[in-house]
């Protein structure tokens, strides 16, 4: 039997909780993208600290900061044809670390039932809270009616989705963009899954550029949308966002760095400058996040 992931993470004790970090390497070496767009991705957002993190690795790094964060990878391995590395041994290294970590999983949607099936063990098995889903690398359209039943299970498991939305570092720079399509994820796709299954807690990641607007709407509109800040750092945020962030959507806007590629040492300090009211802070840093994840003692 696996060892079940369950948390054990002190609010007290915490900072912040990042929602988003990527697990780049497993134990024996093996990355999550092949080197091309890997290193792609690394000069795009001039990553220069460490590239390829292990799930331990992860945990030493926010333990040091008096933080958590949620750990996943992308399986993204019809699309690319690069094997994915193992959400079952993220969940599994997360149940260690469990006094920083939480594990989402990821399954491949273009794998129709037996992700459906995958995505139910990892979360009823593995414990993961939630599942992460990068439209534009696994090439395929989250409104499209093949990948209900995925949602519907999710749903009825009561997971986390985490789409990623907007443009992506991998892949640019390289001719045609190695064929990766940043339509996919327009945030509006998401909207149809959000109306479809009303219970179904959804992230959208990153401030949705170019589609920020659409993005903000969505979120102060469907109860079940929150948004993340990960993947820009915050001096580049739209004004649009900056504004909902602090103000009307301060209950449903996550803190999210997007390790190893933006460090959270990196993204607070550019927060700071933010024109933030101090009463939203500690929601965005913190609290959404454990109230969403269940990690307050609530649903």
């Amino acid at each position: 039997m696996p060892t079940r992931y369950e948390p054990a993470i002190d609010l007290d004790a915490v900072e912040a909780i990042d929602v988003h970090t990527h697990v780049e390497a497993d134990t024996c070496g093996h990355h999550s993208l092949d080197p091309e767009l890997m290193d792609a991705s690394a000069a795009y957002f001039k990553s220069t600290d460490l590239r390829t993190p292990t799930v331990d690795q992860i945990a030493e790094h926010y333990r040091a900061r008096s933080m958590a964060a949620v750990v996943f990878t992308v399986d993204a391995a019809t699309a690319t044809g690069h094997p994915a590395l193992s959400s079952e041994e993220i969940a599994e290294a997360a149940a260690r670390n469990n006094d920083v970590l939480v594990p989402f999983g990821s399954v491949d949607p273009l794998k129709g039932t037996a992700a459906v099936d995958r995505a139910r063990r990892l979360v009823e098995e593995y414990g993961v809270r939630g599942i992460k889903l990068h439209p534009s690398l696994q090439g395929f359209a989250p409104d499209d009616t093949a990948h209900y039943p995925l949602y519907e299970a999710l749903q009825d498991v009561g997971a986390v989705v985490l789409f990623h939305t907007g443009q992506t570092g991998i892949g640019a720079g390289l001719p045609g963009g190695r064929g990766i399509r940043l339509r996919l994820s327009d945030p509006m796709r998401i909207d149809d899954v959000a109306a479809a299954f009303p219970e179904l807690r959804i992230i959208m990641a990153h401030p949705s550029v170019p589609w920020a607007d659409e993005a903000i709407a969505i979120a102060t509109h469907k109860a079940n949308v929150s948004i993340d800040l990960s993947g820009w750092l915050p001096r580049y945020f739209p004004t649009a966002l900056v504004r909902a962030a602090g103000r009307y959507l301060k209950h449903k806007v996550l803190f999210g760095s997007d390790f190893p590629l933006i460090t959270p040492d990196r993204w607070r300090k550019s927060f700071a400058d933010l024109d933030i009211p101090e009463e939203a802070r500690p929601l965005i840093m913190k609290h959404n996040a454990a109230r969403l994840l269940g990690l307050d003692g609530g649903e």
